[in-house]
């Protein structure tokens, strides 16, 4: 246990590891906010459509050559949110196959595309860092990370002043419009939330990733508490946990970050289940 500890001192010497944390645990509890509106509202997926589409946008930018892929990532990706929030309310095309459709269009075009103009010579590893996860998360710059806490603080404010709306319009939408509640202008508030959060997060976990972040951690809430409020702080405790403890083990064993965090918050949704079916248990 010394040891680990003495370990994990000489990692935070480095700045490149206090940035990540910081970055990271930004990120989990931007995502777990989100996650519990989406999860309740049944666009679960809504994770994996935006995010092939970030994948899609970045190989244009990157074909592009331009050196902030965030001018072409964030726009698309706050485009498609909109698409897909208003498509799914539309009767022809129904909200899971509306993500499904954007979803493997966006990832299909930008695979061919890295293929067709490759900006480097191994494409395959390419492809696999930006699905899977990359190092970029253990190389922010100070402006990134600045950058990235502005994003993040403007997230969880505009969340928590509008926590009443996105309330109302999560359980009952139809109610919400009766009594005068602008739910389009919410349902686009939240669509461009869940994208700029998409766009941080693909530096974390990975485009393929993406939604273990913004879903696990709601659904093991789910399993021990029935309160919205409750489940909404314990979702944003157990991805912020669930992120330090992925990232750290990732430090001290060497394995990829995304992956490592995703298997956390595994773990912690068996655990609440097994807890949830002993309170199920004492209830009854």
């Amino acid at each position: 246990m010394a040891e680990i500890i003495e370990k994990l001192q000489l990692y935070f010497n480095f700045p490149f590891v206090r940035y990540a944390l910081i970055v990271g645990v930004l990120i989990a509890l931007c995502s777990s906010l989100l996650g519990v509106t989406l999860v309740l509202k049944r666009f679960s997926h809504i994770g994996d459509g935006l995010s092939h589409v970030a994948f899609g946008a970045m190989a244009i930018a990157a074909i592009a050559g331009l050196t902030n892929d965030m001018l072409i990532v964030l726009p698309v990706t706050v485009l498609a949110a909109i698409l897909l929030l208003n498509t799914g309310q539309n009767t022809k095309i129904k909200g899971d196959a509306a993500i499904a459709m954007i979803s493997v269009g966006a990832l299909a075009i930008g695979y061919l595309l890295m293929n067709l103009f490759p900006v480097s010579s191994n494409v395959s590893a390419d492809v696999c860092t930006t699905l899977f996860g990359s190092i970029s998360i253990l190389t922010l710059t100070k402006v990134e990370v600045w950058l990235c806490v502005g994003i993040s603080l403007a997230v969880i404010v505009i969340y928590v002043f509008f926590y009443n709306k996105i309330f109302s319009i999560t359980f009952d939408e139809n109610f919400a419009k009766a009594t005068g509640t602008k739910t389009n202008l919410y349902n686009l508030l939240i669509a461009v939330i869940i994208a700029v959060v998409i766009v941080l997060a693909m530096n974390l976990v990975g485009s393929l990733l993406i939604s273990a972040l913004i879903i696990f951690p709601a659904l093991s809430s789910m399993r021990m508490f029935k309160n919205f409020k409750a489940v909404t702080i314990s979702s944003a405790i157990i991805s912020v946990f669930c992120a330090v403890l992925g990232m750290l083990i990732s430090i001290l064993a060497g394995t990829p970050v995304g992956p490592t965090i995703v298997v956390a918050d595994i773990f912690v949704f068996i655990i609440s289940f097994i807890v949830g079916l002993c309170l199920k248990g004492k209830r009854v």
